[in-house]
């Protein structure tokens, strides 16, 4: 296929978390409000001159330094945060909103105030805890937390508007990034797509980690241009796969996936599209930060979250999203020391095997695992499991 006209624009842009649109965003008066989680809602960072920067570390090399500080056993992740931030990548934040949502980034965000890592006259960390089930207090709880300690902190430090009409205006914007992402994502579903999963895994992260506003006219025209991309007469991959799991912001993983011939079609993870964009309807005759609030949690496919209802929602989303999007097996990965992801990979990848009948490549892996040798050996092996399967099938042998 034709390269997409933005695509190294998009990846340089993802070489650092102060990127040029981040630049740009702050010389023209905007405040960078740096998250990690989507229990953070998206769109409450963005009201007002705000504009929501998901962190990621990107080239993240040694981390002996933020493992002396936090441990050889907290996950990767949370270490290379600190690691970026003690070597001054963070400095251009105005805010960093962390979510108690596990204890290892609990542990990050602390280490962002106790290093004072950013020297900025009102830089501020704030926490929120984070509910396991939803319930009607949990819900009160919650909206209260994004009240107090993120909104209304952002108006007595920056004198930000955060008033419920604001609060729409940034949802209404935040919705077209979703509407662009879920139709170019969409595209995967076609036997020989016109877009990878290496691309839609850059365009997703870009709209993560820049300022919408100034991302969206190249989210538009990429849109416009897939519309009218052929695709190869043959497809050069040999599988289909769904990935489920911890988080991903690192789009070589991907490729290392799909070099070995599994196109990704699929993917239910931390920093995926699902969940994160999804378009949020607002009724007018309620309040927009509860709507928001019960939104987030009721589409929340984090581990965190225990109760019967939400373990199930998981197992039938991955489900889902493999069947719709014509995947022949699924991945199911978890970044190493990831307590959450850690027991749900470890009894999910069983259960989807044997009582949704899935194929299942089950993957303890490192943040940065784009160059790993085992795991290439482990995703060709599992697309030729694929490829038998699918032979066999054919040929009507049980």
């Amino acid at each position: 296929m034709k390269d997409l006209k933005h695509m190294i624009y998009f990846e340089n842009l993802l070489e650092n978390a102060d990127n040029e649109l981040v630049k740009q965003a702050q010389a023209e008066g905007g405040l960078a409000i740096g998250y990690t989680c989507y229990h953070v809602p998206e769109a409450l960072l963005n009201v007002d001159k705000c504009f929501s920067v998901r962190l990621r570390a990107p080239n993240t090399g040694s981390i002996d330094i933020a493992t002396y500080y936090m441990s050889n056993y907290t996950c990767e992740y949370a270490r290379a945060l600190v690691e970026r931030a003690i070597e001054g990548g963070y400095q251009f934040l105005d805010a960093l909103i962390g979510v108690d949502a596990c204890s290892m980034m609990n542990r990050a965000m602390e280490h962002f105030e106790i290093l004072n890592v950013n020297e900025k006259p009102g830089f501020f960390v704030t926490h929120c805890d984070i509910p396991y089930k939803i319930t009607d207090y949990t819900l009160d709880s919650y909206v209260k937390q994004m009240r107090l300690r993120v909104l209304d902190k952002l108006t007595e430090v920056y004198g930000v508007d955060t008033s419920d009409a604001a609060i729409r205006k940034a949802v209404k914007e935040h919705n077209e990034v979703c509407q662009i992402l879920t139709e170019i994502g969409q595209m995967r579903k076609a036997d020989n797509p016109v877009i990878t999963g290496y691309e839609y895994h850059v365009l997703n992260l870009v709209s993560y980690t820049c300022p919408k506003a100034l991302i969206l006219p190249y989210l538009r025209d990429t849109l416009d241009e897939l519309k009218k991309r052929k695709p190869d007469k043959v497809s050069p991959y040999r599988a289909r796969v769904a990935i489920v799991g911890s988080e991903i912001d690192d789009p070589s993983l991907t490729k290392l996936i799909e070099g070995c011939g599994a196109l990704v079609v699929s993917d239910r993870y931390c920093f995926g599209s699902t969940p994160g964009r999804e378009v949020i309807e607002l009724k007018d005759d309620e309040d927009a930060l509860r709507q928001i609030c019960l939104f987030e949690m009721e589409h929340s496919e984090c581990a965190r979250y225990i109760s019967d209802e939400k373990v199930l929602q998981r197992r039938t989303t991955a489900d889902r999203l493999a069947r719709e999007f014509n995947a022949e097996g699924i991945i199911y990965e978890q970044m190493k020391y990831c307590d959450y992801w850690g027991f749900e990979r470890a009894l999910v990848s069983h259960i989807m095997h044997d009582e949704y009948g899935w194929p299942i490549l089950s993957i303890d892996r490192l943040y940065n695992n784009g160059n790993s040798g085992q795991l290439r050996t482990r995703v060709q092996a599992f697309v030729e499991s694929l490829e038998i399967k699918r032979i066999h099938k054919e040929e009507g042998i049980k």
